[in-house]
């Protein structure tokens, strides 16, 4: 049966994939991992939160997979709000999984590390349990709380731990997120598989540029993604300021796309900086419109600060960039060098000036930035597509769909210490 399952044949397998961050398929590395499962002949049922202004049915059936979703409010005020926001969505999805019934493999997206209690549950009705590691939450802890490593801290390296005890299987965006789950979540190297997100090239198709975006000017400067507090977006609007300032260069208009809790802090700041008239904030807007600014736009910006999340994590807006064809000025970060290679270059990490004058040398060398943006198509099509992802996201399931071996049917809560190798 497990056979039919991965070559795609008919098969009888239900997976029940549980995310709490984003709204499916708005959650785009999780609606591609939906597609291939049911491609590989398995039944999919999702729970996630509703979004706000798309996928705000409770109920979908799309594209053959079934969404359940439920209304959350995205916290606010501190850890309290994120106590009333995950304690709302556990249960939520505890009475949704109750209602889609039993599964082969329950599939938990990360963050919060807190689905693993559902997971659980299902688990102990005979459900296997693939924890895909989307971030790392302790580190994301320490890189958008200025608190230390407080008791806070020390509670969600707690609920990792114990997350990593009750997986079967651990899905892994990228090499350093595996190490982390063999080093300090002490899994196997045999039970981590390294799934990477890739961007859908159907997607990213380049269209002709059209020059009435530059705003009169040029040059297009473009960032694309999450606004939060670790995403560098101050760093981009000092370092556009020092642009202007320090290296007289007025001949760009620059646009960010996507929204976040720091949208509003951001476009005050480019309103203190002076940058109003360079700069647009266009909020989330719909894949046409995304596509027609990164075709016309000349350099494109990943401005994420080095931090002990952002330097061992993989930024979908890296690839998006690159499956553009465009070139990259980036922070030097480790992964950001694995995903991009030659296709960016790298100003000393949270460095604003010099990210400035990495952004001047390319606007000055067109026939780099064209290089630069085909050594990125390469890449996205060759080493970095997602169909080498789909392969190590079915052998996952293969792995987790044997039958459990003693030790990954450990209870999680118990005090014995599973043996690190």
């Amino acid at each position: 049966m497990l056979g039919n399952a991965i070559s795609g044949g008919g098969s009888d397998r239900r997976a029940l994939i549980l995310v709490e961050n984003l709204s499916v398929p708005f959650d785009r590395r999780v609606w591609q991992e939906c597609t291939t499962l049911r491609d590989a002949g398995w039944t999919v049922h999702v729970i996630c939160p509703q979004g706000s202004k798309r996928d705000t049915e409770p109920e979908a059936e799309i594209d053959g997979v079934r969404i359940h979703r439920y209304p959350l409010r995205a916290a606010t005020g501190g850890p309290a709000g994120y106590l009333r926001e995950y304690g709302s969505a556990l249960w939520h999805t505890a009475r949704l999984a109750r209602k889609v019934g039993p599964v082969d493999v329950v599939h938990a997206c990360n963050p919060p590390d807190l689905l693993f209690l559902p997971a659980l549950w299902l688990k102990r009705r005979g459900a296997r349990f693939v924890f895909d590691q989307h971030d790392l939450v302790p580190e994301l802890y320490l890189s958008r709380f200025d608190r230390g490593k407080d008791l806070l801290y020390r509670a969600v390296c707690a609920l990792e731990r114990w997350t990593y005890r009750a997986a079967d299987v651990v899905i892994a965006t990228n090499e350093s997120y595996r190490d982390v789950a063999v080093r300090r979540g002490g899994r196997r190297p045999q039970d981590v598989f390294v799934v990477r997100s890739a961007p859908a090239i159907d997607r990213f198709q380049p269209v002709p540029p059209e020059p009435e975006l530059k705003r009169g000017k040029p040059h297009l400067l473009c960032y694309l993604g999450v606004m939060g507090p670790q995403d560098g977006v101050d760093y981009a609007l000092r370092a556009l300021a020092k642009l202007r300032d320090e290296f007289g260069r007025t001949d760009w208009h620059a646009v960010f796309v996507g929204a976040g809790d720091a949208f509003d802090a951001m476009v005050e700041l480019s309103r203190r900086l002076g940058l109003t008239e360079q700069v647009q904030f266009t909020g989330r807007i719909p894949d046409a419109d995304l596509v027609r600014y990164l075709s016309t736009a000349d350099v494109c910006l990943s401005p994420d600060p080095r931090n002990p999340l952002n330097d061992v994590s993989t930024m979908n807006k890296v690839l998006e960039y690159m499956a553009m064809g465009r070139p990259i000025v980036s922070f030097d970060l480790k992964e950001a060098r694995v995903s991009a290679g030659d296709a960016a270059v790298y100003a000393p990490a949270n460095d604003e000036a010099e990210f400035a004058k990495h952004i001047t040398v390319l606007l000055d060398d067109p026939e780099k930035r064209a290089r630069m943006g085909e050594i990125g198509q390469e890449r996205i099509s060759g080493e970095l597509s997602w169909r080498n992802s789909q392969a190590s996201l079915l052998a996952a399931y293969a792995a987790a769909s044997r039958d459990r071996t003693p030790e990954s049917a450990d209870d999680p809560i118990r005090t014995r210490k599973r043996q690190r190798r």
